[in-house]
């Protein structure tokens, strides 16, 4: 009783130093606040969704919050933590999700290398008699966890999610959690930005939500949806926790069930789909999905809600030229190069509204695609995409240096991140490319990572190494891969034809990034030297470059055969001020219905190719049919 007690008076005395700090931080502390930082600040539980549309369960607890934080490299090392530290008796609160050095942690301090979380953990007396999961969306880069002072288990990689069963660490009562995060910062981990070369803040810790979830003692752990648009159908593959399980699948659209299924646990099995509604950005369907887990007796032990879309993605012959199809047909994947970076949140974005806000100007813009730059993003972004009709080329965060003395290591371990995120990632249906390397940056074995993608998931194209006319300087270039789906060079310059790419026998072309045109808006930058490949003088100059671009591309599009190309980007990140908005999503600096007019007529043009229909004029600064 005694324990109990002392247990109960030290979260009330946590609960009363968590609301000290959260009072003394407001938007006068952010450098640069977005429109959705003071929301952030007052919410309880930061970002409150589901985490995991793909695959939901109707009971769940969102774990985010106010945590104790303590953080330095002259702690406990993590990795070699058996028993986890102890925080002194007044101690830092942190806002989990975000991670310490961004301002909406309430930390913003940078290379704290050793990180360390504690909060009180209660369970549901209605989940009494079931296995407790709990899910982390990600941790960077290590992360181990302890339930009332035992391990529970460890995980490598900061950029997928992962799940641990704490049944058996669980009391009656108040629970203690607590996480060590390491993450060196050194480049030679799947880092992206976040390595030693990387030029923008980094971010460390827990950065993506943290949830717990009850479940019986089988129960499914991933659902795997390949649309098969040849054959109308779909082919689902349910993992589980347990063995010799019936899984039941049905399928619904506009709350009438269109077909059922049954199949058995790790076993791939197919839902007929007669007439499917093909997804594609103008139409982006998604049919609804009930999974059902039944064990021998036919009793259901678990069941989830999920979607699914039809769709193909390839490349072919158009009028004798290799292009991209979608759905067995061209259209030109017109892009934007998205980062995910924000001056409040750094990695994390503020709120849901805030992580949607940078999709929905994507499609305002008129873009079909957009390309998620060397980041994994929560799987809501992903959600997003698929209902609104945004086509997803998702890059693997690289590492920096797969040449030093622990080559063989650093190089197997990225490898084992790729499949991670890959296996995560793979019943999404916006994702349409995979692009496992950026620009030669930590590039290694490119053609055969190139071929190992492709055949690990031949349903979507590969771009091996996007920007392979870069050179990172650091390190000899990789180059052109010469396999995958695409021809792949950057362009920053004048638009001369020896910038673009040309499509060969096997693969289409791409212009994987281009543009980089800045505008300087006052009161909305980055405390540091701004600067792009190029400054323009105000909005209308700035939008009608655009356009001029746009118009050349297209003259290659028709003429030269090139199939894709990624403007860079989203919005300004830190020093770089060529995005369409400002860093703090305030201004948008383009204007957007001159974007979208030319981004929508080139994909119209390109929807004629191979069909013997009139090409509309190009001659006009916004062509129109």
């Amino acid at each position: 009783m005694m324990n109990g007690m002392k247990c109960r008076l030290m979260i009330l005395i946590m609960a009363y130093l968590t609301l000290e700090v959260a009072k003394a931080q407001s938007l006068d502390d952010f450098t640069l606040p977005t429109p959705w930082t003071a929301e952030a600040l007052k919410a309880e539980t930061p970002l409150p969704e589901y985490p995991r549309p793909q695959m939901q369960r109707s009971e769940w607890q969102n774990l985010n919050g106010r945590w104790d934080y303590m953080g330095g490299s002259a702690l406990q090392d993590p990795r070699q933590a058996g028993a986890p530290p102890k925080f002194p008796a007044k101690t830092e609160s942190i806002r989990v999700p975000f991670a310490p050095e961004s301002e909406l942690s309430g930390i913003a301090r940078s290379g704290e290398k050793f990180l360390w979380y504690r909060r009180a953990l209660t369970i549901p007396s209605a989940w009494k008699g079931k296995r407790i999961l709990l899910h982390f969306g990600a941790v960077d880069q290590y992360a181990v966890i302890f339930v009332n002072g035992k391990k529970v288990g460890d995980h490598i990689g900061g950029y997928h999610a992962f799940s641990l069963d704490i049944s058996d660490f669980l009391k009656a009562g108040d629970n203690s959690l607590v996480v060590g995060a390491y993450d060196a910062n050194d480049g030679k981990t799947a880092s992206g930005k976040n390595g030693d070369k990387g030029d923008y803040t980094f971010s460390s810790g827990i950065w993506q939500t943290v949830w717990i979830e009850p479940v019986q003692q089988k129960y499914i752990t991933q659902l795997k949806l390949i649309p098969d648009l040849k054959n109308n159908r779909l082919q689902l593959t349910a993992l589980t926790e347990g063995k010799d399980l019936t899984v039941v699948a049905t399928a619904h659209a506009d709350k009438k069930q269109l077909a059922t299924a049954t199949g058995m646990d790790h076993k791939a099995f197919y839902l007929d789909i007669s007439n499917p509604h093909l997804w594609s950005p103008e139409d982006p369907f998604l049919y609804q999905l009930k999974v059902e887990l039944k064990d021998k007796e036919g009793r259901t032990v678990d069941q989830v809600d999920s979607y699914f879309a039809m769709r193909s993605i390839g490349v072919g012959k158009v009028d004798g030229i290799n292009r991209t199809l979608l759905n067995g047909k061209f259209q030109f994947q017109i892009g934007v190069l998205d980062q995910g970076y924000w001056p409040d949140g750094i990695f994390t974005a503020p709120t849901e509204a805030a992580l949607l806000y940078d999709i929905e100007l994507a499609k305002k813009a008129g873009f079909n695609v957009i390309r998620k730059h060397i980041k994994v993003e929560p799987m809501r972004w992903y959600y997003h995409c698929d209902r609104l009709g945004l086509m997803v080329w998702q890059d693997m965060p690289n590492l920096w240096y797969p040449d030093d003395t622990d080559s063989v290591a650093v190089r197997k371990q990225f490898r084992t991140e790729l499949k991670q995120m890959m296996d995560q990632l793979l019943s999404v249906p916006s994702i349409v490319t995979w692009v496992p390397f950026n620009e030669n940056w930590g590039a290694f074995e490119v053609a055969d990572i190139t071929k190992w993608t492709k055949e690990y998931d031949p349903t979507r194209l590969v771009n091996g190494n996007s920007g392979y006319n870069y050179a990172p300087g650091y390190r000899p270039a990789q180059g052109d891969p010469g396999n995958g789906d695409f021809v792949d060079k950057h362009h920053y310059g004048k638009m001369e034809d020896k910038a673009f790419p040309q499509p060969d026998e096997n693969r289409a072309a791409s212009l994987g990034e281009f543009g980089g045109k800045g505008l300087f808006v006052r009161d909305h930058m980055w405390p540091v030297a701004n600067n792009a490949y190029e400054i323009l003088i105000n909005k209308d100059i700035l939008s009608d470059t655009y356009v001029y671009l746009l118009n050349e591309i297209e003259q290659r599009m028709l003429y030269s055969g090139l199939s894709c190309a990624i403007f860079t980007q989203t919005s300004d990140v830190e020093h770089e001020i060529n995005g369409l908005v400002t860093y703090d999503r305030r201004v948008e600096k383009f204007d957007m219905t001159k974007v979208n007019s030319i981004n929508q007529a080139i994909i119209r043009n390109s929807e004629r190719i191979g069909k013997k229909k009139k090409i509309s004029s190009i001659s006009r600064l916004y062509p129109v049919e």
